[in-house]
């Protein structure tokens, strides 16, 4: 495509050039700050800023974001040349649609001043703060213990400035405390798992060396966020201009599908985030679970299976000929039988839904960026599933092919002989299990299901799924992840 070259900038003067729908449902300068956020990345300013912005739309209030960038300069800087406007580029099989958001009130970098981050969370107008800050950055290990070291020690007694997430938000908590500043809520928007329950756990960990408490309300409602989002680029860009007739220095891309699953525990407020299509409830476990056992967990499927194919997007692993009747497969006979589904949800209606957003090829999501972090995703996405179809007396078939994908994938060599990126917390610790390993299907699953830090006592001992995984890694090597597929979809 070639690039729409305006030279005009996105900015408050300039909303006027905007086509009527493209232009944004509230003006940033019109907003009082109710809302401070951690994390200003491209998830957030597609997913929550919208809901938000519709919400204060449809009822108004004061719940304007005060939005914080932990680290990173450029995208606070190039937001606040646009007076805090972007756009959200909404990608589907029928073309682009860019809109411009403004329910960003206010602009922070918490590294330039990371005590104004804690005063700004002491402030009583400041009522709910989420975060999306990706799961390593609460530094917490897979059963959600705090890693201390010297340095988040220091930050969270006061003889360093907070750097860390759990640092600021323990600081901030604290002053708020001291000051009096009433309820407020905290909000995970991470997949972590009960990430509610799993934040209150790092703050009162924090606590307890910082010293002090919380004081009254202030709450931890667990969410489920769902918009696939993938990295911005350079067509992002032009999209973006082409749409506008502006130039938008930051815009963010998305898929047309979002859904945002709330607990309803506001002791100070909140906006109307269900007129704008959130779903309010009194336990997202069930939401949580179905999301993380479907569509993450084939979301991971295609990651390895089709990273090992050679195939870079998500959408071209979803096109592999067999790639659809597998993961129907995986749905209906390992992951559905294992669920208790939220009231009017089909774990296998909604599986073919994920199925149908996965071939969207506007998207652009890659496989090898999903396939990122799997020792933290994997317990939450596959190892549940299997471990609950065993315990039931299931044999988790599709399942375990997929941990042999995965197992392949750590061991770094594509089927076509190219090097795949091993980008994992675990990194090291995977590597050095393979040290020594004899280099065979047999091998490769000894080496990896002696991890305990992933796999946990029950499944590193569970003889007849380490076999079933050597069957399905002797075909992967023999035959490649493609021609696997492959045959699997000519019998299914």
């Amino acid at each position: 495509m070639a690039a729409v070259t305006t030279g005009v900038g996105l900015s408050l003067d300039t909303l006027r050039r905007l086509p009527a729908e493209a232009r944004p449902a509230v003006r940033p300068d019109d907003l009082t700050p109710g809302i401070l956020h951690l994390g200003l990345g491209a998830f957030h300013r597609a997913h929550q800023a919208v809901y938000t912005e519709e919400a204060i739309a449809a009822a108004g209030g004061d719940w304007g974001i005060v939005a914080v960038a932990p680290r990173s300069r450029e995208v606070v800087d190039r937001l606040a040349a646009q007076d805090g406007l972007y756009s959200v580029v909404t990608l589907s099989a029928d073309g682009a649609a860019p809109r411009v958001i403004g329910s960003l009130a206010e602009l922070r970098r918490a590294a330039d001043d990371p005590q104004a981050i804690v005063d700004r969370i002491a402030d009583p107008a400041i009522r709910v703060l989420t975060l999306t800050v990706t799961e390593t950055a609460y530094r917490i290990d897979p059963a959600g213990r705090l890693l201390l070291d010297e340095r988040l020690r220091a930050e969270l007694t006061g003889s360093a400035p907070p750097a860390s997430i759990p640092a600021l938000l323990t600081r901030g908590l604290l002053a708020r405390a001291a000051a009096g500043a009433g309820p407020i809520s905290v909000v995970c928007c991470d997949n972590l798992h009960a990430n509610g329950a799993r934040l209150r756990g790092v703050v009162e960990q924090a606590l307890a060396v910082a010293g002090g408490d919380l004081g009254p309300g202030v709450s931890f409602p667990s969410t489920m966020v769902d918009r696939i989002v993938p990295a911005t680029t350079e067509q992002t860009r032009q999209l973006a201009e082409a749409g506008l007739g502006v130039v938008d220095l930051v815009p963010v891309a998305g898929e047309p599908f979002r859904q945002w699953v709330i607990e309803d525990c506001f002791p100070g407020g909140r906006p109307a985030w269900d007129l704008a299509g959130a779903v309010l409830t009194s336990d997202v476990a069930p939401w949580e679970a179905l999301k993380l056992r479907v569509l993450n967990a084939v979301h991971s499927a295609l990651a390895y299976l089709g990273a090992l194919a050679g195939q870079q997007t998500v959408a071209e692993a979803m096109a592999l000929p067999g790639a659809h009747q597998v993961l129907s497969r995986f749905i209906a006979e390992d992951v559905a039988p294992t669920l208790v589904a939220p009231d009017g949800q089909c774990p296998i209606r909604y599986g073919q839904a994920a199925l149908e957003r996965f071939t969207n090829p506007a998207i652009g999501h890659r496989t090898i960026q999903i396939a990122m972090d799997g020792s933290q995703k994997l317990p939450y996405r596959l190892l549940g599933t299997i471990a609950d179809a065993r315990a039931a007396g299931g044999r988790a078939r599709w399942a375990a092919l997929v941990l042999a994908a995965w197992m392949r994938f750590v061991r770094g060599v594509a089927d076509d002989g190219s090097a795949l990126p091993l980008d994992d917390p675990l990194a090291e610790r995977l590597r050095a299990s393979l040290v020594g390993a004899a280099d065979t299907p047999v091998g490769l699953a000894d080496a990896l299901f002696g991890v305990e830090e992933i796999f946990g006592p029950e499944l590193v001992g569970d003889a007849p799924l380490r076999t079933q995984v050597v069957e399905w890694l002797t075909d992967l090597d023999r035959y490649g992840a493609a021609a696997t597929i492959r045959s699997l979809g000519g019998t299914l």
